[in-house]
């Protein structure tokens, strides 16, 4: 049996997911290249086409003021949030075979943390890129279970309405323990980036539609306006936020001091807004993969050997959690999700970003 094309050339996307665990995806692979090369076969993973994934090497590798900063040195944690409004509505189904952490977690956020952290490649070709990608994940330290929240929507009433908990949703099976939403803590052990908390979340039936990427930066070392912020050290500390969606955006939070007399600071954005700099409309990310593919462009397609190394990082920590049969943490549909998550965060001395208010 022939899989390509005598003439002309053959290219096959796959849409993940790819397999459940290292030894499922290994298989599908083994399955694949019986009849096509690895060069045949783009894994497609839609969050590497978003404009601002795609804008994240531009930001840090061609600009002067970021890539000096782009370390431990200066960088005290990143966070990868993912978080949508609406629960599984009749996908549960599918949904409860994968759970959160494999649909969004292993693939989606783990890609986008490997372009965050990657040293800077010899050139802009697929195999340099992805070549340092994969050194990113081969140098995880690995998942430990007290490092990972799990939590699942309950039902909630609010404002007059009743919102279903997951198990609630008839493709779902009563008794269910399937995480809706999980919160990690990763660690990369390099040079570079060593001892660096790389926090990521991602929950479904949450307070609201957003995908993020926000780095906070060290505090000033003895800094001179310290009293002036009270005992919150915490609002006076620089931060980045990448927003892939919605309304994407690139904002860089500094500290200002108010307008009048006396000397009072603030903390403000210095905010590139996308539809306010750039009125054209923003390409689908499916519409630039599909037409990537066609052109025979793998850069933001992930290879065989990076998809085996996302699986080792994450696949001992699922049968972990599905052979201790770990129940998840409930929270109310709509809400910020398990509280537990605050907890993981505190942990390493982090606050979530995207929890203070002034964000929303």
């Amino acid at each position: 049996m022939k899989a390509s094309s005598a003439n002309g050339w053959t290219r096959v996307i796959v849409e993940k997911p790819f397999g459940r665990d290292s030894e499922s995806s290994a298989e599908l692979t083994r399955c694949l290249k019986k009849y096509l090369t690895e060069d045949q076969i783009f894994r497609i993973d839609h969050y590497l086409g978003k404009e601002l994934v795609e804008n994240l090497s531009v930001l840090r590798f061609s600009n002067l003021i970021f890539e000096p900063l782009w370390s431990r040195t200066y960088i005290r944690n990143v966070q990868f949030i993912f978080s949508e409004d609406f629960g599984t509505e009749g996908r549960g189904g599918y949904f409860d075979n994968y759970g959160i952490i494999r649909d969004i977690m292993q693939n989606h956020l783990l890609q986008i943390l490997a372009l965050f952290a990657m040293e800077t490649p010899v050139s802009l070709d697929a195999e340099d890129i992805r070549n340092e990608k994969v050194k990113v994940l081969r140098s995880m330290k690995p998942l430990e279970l007290e490092d990972v929240i799990i939590g699942q929507y309950k039902g909630h009433n609010k404002g007059g309405r009743a919102y279903p908990g997951y198990t609630d949703d008839s493709t779902v099976p009563k008794n269910s323990i399937t995480p809706t939403f999980a919160a990690a803590a990763l660690f990369i052990n390099n040079a570079r980036w060593d001892g660096v908390p790389f926090l990521m979340k991602a929950g479904k039936a949450l307070h609201r539609k957003r995908a993020e990427i926000r780095v906070q930066f060290r505090h000033v070392p003895g800094n001179l306006y310290k009293r002036n912020f009270g005992t919150d050290l915490d609002k006076a500390t620089n931060e980045l936020v990448l927003r892939v969606q919605p309304d994407e955006a690139i904002y860089l939070k500094i500290n200002n001091k108010v307008p009048g007399l006396g000397m009072r600071l603030d903390r403000s954005d210095l905010n590139l807004l996308y539809r306010a700099r750039y009125p054209t409309e923003i390409p689908d990310a499916y519409e630039r993969l599909l037409l990537d593919a066609i052109a025979g462009e793998r850069r933001l397609f992930i290879r065989s050997d990076e998809l085996d190394a996302a699986w080792s990082l994450f696949t001992p920590l699922l049968k972990e959690l599905e052979a201790k049969k770990i129940a998840p943490e409930l929270y109310p549909y709509g809400s910020r999700g398990p509280v537990g998550a605050h907890y993981l965060a505190a942990k390493y001395n982090v606050r979530w970003g995207d929890l203070g208010g002034e964000d929303d």
